[in-house]
């Protein structure tokens, strides 16, 4: 399903705990961490999207989270055309985005990326709120900066200073599939 501009509806999650930090999901067999999104299939509100995403890729039931709020409008980045299979390329551009803030109100045991057939991430860890960008492929990073940053006041519950740049810090340790 794509529109009339070539971009793909998808939803993204920012799944935060209660120390305001960020789930982040290394994807299988790569060393590419990124948080969950996915596509909004037909006849899918964005809302049912994210719930189906949020079970497929992190195992988390709609119990387990609380929306805190999402971005206004569709945030939208461009595939590189050499990532873009054959057969759509000239009308598929990219995708466009609207992105959901949570608060895990479960457990982090409750977190189970074995919950799909086909896992998208192999480990996960909890990172601050201000991910460091330069770890997000190149081109998503600017959707990630201004999902980050529109949705901060829910978090923060206060105007945050813009972001000027990657903050550096020491990860914290990584749990993988098989925890």
């Amino acid at each position: 399903m794509v529109d009339r501009d070539g971009y793909r509806p998808n939803v993204g999650i920012i799944l935060t705990n209660g120390r305001n930090e960020v789930f982040w999901g290394k994807r299988v067999r790569e060393h590419a961490w990124q948080f969950p999104q996915g596509g909004i299939q037909l006849g899918e509100s964005p809302e049912q999207a994210m719930y189906r995403e949020l079970m497929e890729e992190v195992g988390l039931e709609p119990d387990h989270v609380r929306i805190l709020g999402r971005t206004r409008d569709w945030l939208r980045y461009d595939v590189p055309k050499h990532w873009v299979r054959r057969d759509n390329r000239g009308h598929y551009r990219g995708q466009k985005q609207i992105w959901y803030l949570l608060r895990l109100t479960g457990r982090d045991c409750d977190v189970c990326l074995r919950r799909s057939d086909k896992p998208e991430f192999d480990a996960w860890r909890w990172n601050q709120y201000w991910v460091p960008l330069e770890s997000v492929v190149e081109f998503k990073r600017d959707v990630y900066q201004a999902a980050l940053m529109e949705l901060a006041r829910y978090v923060f519950h206060r105007p945050e200073p813009a972001w000027s740049g990657v903050i550096f810090h020491t990860p914290a340790p990584v749990q993988h599939l098989d925890d």
